[in-house]
């Protein structure tokens, strides 16, 4: 019996036992409910610069210049391709190669072309065994 008036000796008391089950049952759902997703890389040899001047007169037969219009359209080493396909590219890249052993393929890219034309053309590459591929740009000589 509590003879004593407004003096109560129950002490708050937090259970924890609980709040672990519930925490540990959020963190299995959260394991078994994500996915993992792999991505398929393409290796991509960056360019790099260097401060020597170039001779630009000199011909470079084992180069592949591929550009990609704003629409779409591809030309290889300034012939144009009919089919935008990646069978299509694949070809007349090996084509343009002519038993080259693996050539550099440089891909000159309209500002407004589309991420997936550039994509097409890289991959039509890799279908063709060239692991050389570079990108053009434009640079602006500010005084």
């Amino acid at each position: 019996m509590n003879f004593q008036r407004g003096k109560q000796n129950n002490d708050p008391e937090i259970n924890l036992i609980p709040m672990i089950d519930v925490l540990l049952v959020i963190l299995i759902f959260l394991v078994v409910t994500t996915t993992y997703s792999k991505f398929a890389e393409l290796e991509i040899s960056l360019p790099e610069t260097s401060a020597e001047q170039v001779d630009k007169n000199i011909e470079k037969p084992n180069n592949i210049d591929i550009t990609v219009s704003a629409l779409g359209d591809y030309t290889i080493n300034r012939v144009a391709i009919k089919s935008a396909s990646i069978e299509s590219l694949r070809d007349a890249l090996m084509a343009a190669a002519k038993n080259q052993p693996d050539p550099f393929i440089i891909i000159n890219a309209d500002a407004k072309a589309t991420h997936q034309s550039v994509i097409t053309v890289m991959e039509a590459a890799r279908l063709a065994g060239y692991n050389k591929i570079t990108f053009t740009t434009e640079t602006n000589n500010i005084p």
